[in-house]
């Protein structure tokens, strides 16, 4: 089974979920792309999507392999850490310390308003308008370090050298510590828009498709 995790305010419509779930379409291959908003983005939290993932896993017992985008990346490791049933991981700029690198861009002002209020206007990439998130999001993030992630299983990850969301410092910090990971690093951006066929040939690969 092959399950697509979307970033942090997108959604199963954006142009990688579209484009790689057409070429595994092509091949006769179902890809799950769920849409980890839920309907309902203002209370999106980590733990969430790890259990809207996992509900997807079949009840047999059969492999899944997780693609994750972004924060899908992070939420992928978070999920192949306790569920054997995962048995490889593609990541598509992942984003590692997503927190760090995030709430610094807030602002020590605005982060401050958020504790209080518990509400803050990100802007969505998918329903393109300001969504308030709760702040509980953060606090469940914390939950979640990523330095309790060392079950060893097939990772390649993709991440551009260019990327200003997430660092790829990110991704070469995290592979340098973990033997089992392979990092490829390409001249893109965060969005990797420009290399999507190459990421498509890595993904046949990688799975063997």
């Amino acid at each position: 089974m092959y399950i697509y995790l979307h970033g942090f305010a997108s959604g199963p419509g954006s142009t990688k979920a579209i484009y790689i779930r057409e070429q595994f379409a092509k091949l006769g291959i179902k890809l799950e792309v769920p849409d980890l908003n839920q309907g309902d983005f203002a209370h999106l939290t980590v733990s969430r999507q790890i259990a809207q993932v996992v509900d997807l896993f079949p009840d047999d017992g059969e492999p899944v392999t997780l693609i994750g985008s972004s924060l899908g990346g992070w939420v992928s490791t978070i999920i192949a850490q306790d569920y054997p049933q995962v048995e490889r991981l593609f990541l598509l700029a992942p984003a590692f310390d997503f927190l760090n690198h995030w709430l610094p861009k807030i602002g020590d002002r605005q982060l401050s308003s958020w504790k209080n209020t518990y509400y803050l206007p990100i802007y969505h990439h998918a329903l393109k308008n300001l969504s308030p998130l709760h702040y509980n999001f953060v606090v469940d993030a914390h939950r979640y370090p990523l330095s309790q992630i060392d079950r060893a299983l097939p990772t390649l990850i993709i991440h551009g050298i260019d990327d200003d969301v997430i660092p790829i410092s990110a991704s070469r910090d995290f592979s340098k510590q973990r033997h089992w990971v392979e990092l490829m690093e390409y001249s893109s951006d965060h969005q990797l828009t420009n290399v999507t066929d190459r990421i498509w040939q890595k993904v046949c690969d990688f799975c063997h498709l």
